[in-house]
């Protein structure tokens, strides 16, 4: 399996190439701040206490105070935390907010915890991190596993421990407690926005085909507003299994069986395939929705879309992308496509600053304004350096996360 601290390290030598940035600056962008493991003891319903191994790792905060979801999955490494911060620095910089890149995890296997042994792990996480995070410092946000109910005891946790309130510390939290309208789905969103624009660039109309891999916060939403829009949705894939239909799926019936079943595998109508069968299906764009390193050098000559759009973090290697690109396929990257997480997580800082909360329309106008002026950009330097349009988004964020280093001296 591809290590994921190798991809990001290629994409960044790669652009270098390019970029040919301060080499000093470089060498430094190649390693985090700092990464920290930390023991996150839990108590269990049966009295024994067990310790799960959690991460914090900071990749960058010349921009600003690191940035980055915390995730709770069985297949959690210190390589795989490490990309994902440096990625988080990309992205924050190629959506132009002030902020930097981090990341956090916890090697546990969510669906093995009770509702008490989930929150006491997330008040103990937050306990192990304590001195590292602060609304100036590094803001931690919802990942794989994690969702606004987890941030909300880990807030608590926070305040607790800091004997003030500070809402700002954690973004993605319940709206009653600062959280932002339409962070739920913002990710989503973004992504809608991105992959607008680049279906128009494609001369790809509302009726073009779409794959999605992933039917969970980002792939889930974005589903439902590809079909509202008029996309046809022809294939959907989750954990378990891929549902197709090559006339279009009706999302709405997709999404209510499996919100009543668990899966989409008794799906009527819809023909059944194995997992991995929604990356080679005939259509227009795919949408890789689940974990890194999903397209892959083995797979990448079975893909068929003409446009990918990535909300999963790291899911092209580059030996994929490099095979993809031959083809003649774009590639939208995920420190774009996936970039309206963090940019609305940003607009719930603004608005914890300012102890006043916008409405959902503003934030969505807010957020379509940020992610069409990145998608610009990156084409722009897409063009200006004949390059893809993953080369273009690293040529932007880079220099400006350079930029920031070099007037701060950290050369």
């Amino acid at each position: 399996m591809n290590n994921p601290l190798e991809s990001a390290r290629q994409q960044l030598a790669n652009i270098q190439t390019i970029l040919k940035i301060d080499p000093n600056i470089f060498e430094r962008l190649l390693y985090p701040d700092r990464m920290i493991e930390v023991a996150v003891p839990v108590k269990m319903d049966d009295g024994t206490t067990k310790i799960f191994i959690g991460y914090r790792c900071q990749h960058n905060n010349a921009r600003g105070p690191y940035k980055g979801g915390i995730r709770f999955h069985p297949g959690v490494t210190r390589e795989e935390v490490m990309a994902l911060s440096m990625w988080m620095t990309w992205k924050t910089a190629v959506v132009d907010i002030p902020l930097g890149g981090g990341k956090g995890g916890v090697i546990v296997d969510v669906k093995q915890l009770s509702q008490r042994e989930l929150e006491a792990l997330s008040r103990s996480y937050m306990q192990a991190i304590f001195p590292l995070v602060g609304k100036n410092q590094d803001v931690p946000a919802p990942d794989v596993s994690t969702d606004a109910r987890i941030m909300g005891y880990m807030l608590d946790e926070y305040e607790s421990l800091l004997g003030e309130r500070a809402p700002g510390v954690i973004t993605g939290k319940p709206l009653s407690i600062g959280g932002s309208l339409g962070r739920g789905y913002a990710t989503a969103q973004g992504a809608f926005y991105i992959l607008e624009r680049a279906a128009e660039k494609l001369h790809l109309g509302k009726e073009a085909s779409v794959l999605i891999q992933g039917f969970g916060n980002g792939g889930g939403h974005l589903a439902r507003m590809l079909h509202k829009a008029g996309y046809k949705v022809v294939a959907i894939a989750d954990s378990k299994t891929t549902v197709y239909r090559s006339e279009g799926l009706d999302v709405v019936e997709v999404d209510e069986h499996k919100r009543m079943t668990g899966d989409l595998k008794t799906c009527e109508g819809c023909e059944k395939l194995p997992i991995d069968a929604v990356l080679s299906l005939p259509a227009d764009i795919l949408v890789p929705a689940a974990l890194e390193n999903a397209i892959h050098a083995g797979n990448a000559d079975t893909v068929q879309a003409k446009l990918i759009v990535e909300i999963a973090n790291g899911p092209t290697t580059p030996e994929a992308e490099e095979m993809l690109l031959k083809k003649g396929i774009t590639v939208v990257p995920d420190i774009l496509a996936n970039a309206g997480g963090v940019a609305v997580s940003y607009f719930e800082q603004v608005q914890n600053a300012m102890n006043y909360s916008w409405t959902e329309a503003e934030v969505n106008v807010k957020l379509k304004e940020k992610m069409e002026t990145a998608f610009e950009a990156v084409w722009g330097e897409k063009e200006r350096y004949t390059t893809s349009v993953r080369m273009g988004a690293y040529a932007l964020a880079v220099r400006r996360v350079a930029q920031a280093m070099q007037d701060r001296g950290r050369m």
